[in-house]
């Protein structure tokens, strides 16, 4: 993992909502030096705006999952004037999805949002553009709100224009397509961000957005190389989740392990909520984040498990997710082979034989049960856990014993068909000639 590469820090939010900050690592307006803040998850509503009790609702919801920020459209006046009811019932800063028409981000920002987006591909003249940017300056009683300049590859290419399209295009599709599009974006930042410069307006985001993950990593790259703006993370249309979160993984995941990115959002044809639970995994699995709730671990199964282990990891899932709040790790693994090597840095975890499950919590052996009783168990022993945790009495990750592998012909009765005839190491230390075939 390479450090964070430093920004400008931006603030996002009010009273209400809490303020929180976006990239850093340079000084802020006021010139105080800053720290790279948290990298932030973001969504955005699948409803309709001016449906103001159901967005008020899917709201709820998206910051219930962790959202740090809900970006609503609004294409129309009806939209922004839904924001005034909107915005007093929620507890979480709301951006304003604007294209086309600069009224509605006026509109937005009167009517009391907390960040802007402008698409320099559909509002694009001048005098528009420095009105909004002037609104901003001036809105949250002088202290200003941010504005996130976001091009996507699909808007960037000019459209009112037919010949000075098919010219774009035909640049985009020659042999050196990938190296021009690139070329495209980096001009129009260039040319809208200073409109924003001559402004004196900093609180500025960066998005530039592609479908193929490859241009996404090589945008930004190149874009982290040239402002000093938080830059915004995400692959546009990326599609459903299934091949949707592998798109947005593999160029998220490059950006964030190279230093580059401050707030991301995985986009999804599917409910919002799954954006935001896989932009946290995300962050949690490359350490960017500090795990909330359980981690929890599961062999990819094979021929030697004899337990349903798909619906065993399910159900303990689901279970934990409820119950657990202390970022505890939870190991749920098939059988003896490799059960006890990887359960070794796991808080809880239980690994499989013939129908049964051994628990351990931190290396200790606590239960062998018979397979009905697993969920019931391991669920007790992670709650009792996690009451130890809470009081001081544990600590995560703190390991008191190495697991032993349990004999393959012994409690578990796990493998021992399976594993094969020949010499075996059980626990205590001795080889033992096993005979394949029950007696």
């Amino acid at each position: 993992m390479q450090p964070r590469r430093p920004t400008r820090p931006v603030f996002i939010g009010d009273a209400r909502t809490g303020i929180f900050q976006v990239g850093g690592g340079l000084p802020g307006r006021d010139g105080v030096p800053t720290s790279p803040a948290p990298v932030s998850v973001q969504t955005m509503t699948a409803g309709y705006t001016h449906d103001i009790d159901a967005c008020v609702r899917e709201i709820h919801k998206l910051s219930a999952a962790g959202a740090d920020m809900v970006r609503v459209a609004v294409p129309e006046k009806k939209d922004t004037d839904a924001l005034r009811h909107i915005l007093p019932q929620v507890q979480v800063p709301i951006v304003a999805d604007v294209h086309f028409h600069f009224q509605r981000a006026l509109e937005a920002v009167e009517a009391g949002v907390h960040k802007i987006r402008l698409n320099p591909g559909n509002i694009q003249d001048r005098e528009q553009v420095v009105e909004v940017i002037r609104a901003c300056k001036a809105a949250n009683h002088g202290k200003g709100i941010p504005i996130r300049v976001g091009v996507n590859e699909g808007s960037i290419i000019e459209r009112k224009d037919k010949q000075k399209r098919m010219k774009e295009l035909g640049a985009v599709f020659s042999n050196h397509a990938h190296g021009y599009l690139l070329a495209i974006m980096i001009a129009k930042l260039e040319e809208y961000l200073d409109i924003f410069y001559e402004e004196e307006f900093h609180d500025i985001c960066i998005s530039a957005k592609s479908m193929d993950a490859a241009i996404v990593v090589d945008a930004y790259s190149e874009i982290s190389k040239r402002f000093e703006h938080p830059l915004h993370l995400g692959v546009t249309h990326a599609g459903p989740k299934e091949t949707g979160c592998i798109r947005s993984i593999a160029a998220l995941s490059a950006l964030l392990c190279n230093g580059v990115g401050d707030t991301i959002r995985i986009s999804y044809a599917n409910d919002p909520v799954y954006e935001v639970q896989d932009g946290l995994e995300l962050l949690w699995s490359l350490g960017l984040r500090t795990r909330k709730g359980v981690d929890l671990i599961a062999c990819p199964t094979c021929g030697r498990i004899q337990v349903d282990l798909f619906t065993l990891v399910q159900d303990v899932r689901k279970a934990l997710e409820e119950k657990v709040t202390v970022p505890m790790k939870v190991a749920v693994m098939g059988c003896i082979v490799n059960g006890p090597g990887e359960a070794e840095g796991a808080d809880v975890a239980v690994f499989a034989g013939d129908r049964r499950g051994i628990i351990y919590v931190q290396g200790q052996k606590v239960a062998n049960v018979p397979e009905p009783e697993i969920l019931e168990r391991l669920l007790a022993e992670c709650l009792a856990f996690q009451d130890r945790v809470m009081q001081g009495a544990a600590k995560l990750g703190e390991k008191k014993v190495d697991i032993i592998p349990p004999d393959p012909v012994g409690e578990l009765g796990s493998g021992w068909e399976k594993i094969a005839a020949g010499m075996v190491t059980q626990a205590g230390g001795q080889p033992t000639k096993l005979t394949v075939g029950r007696t």
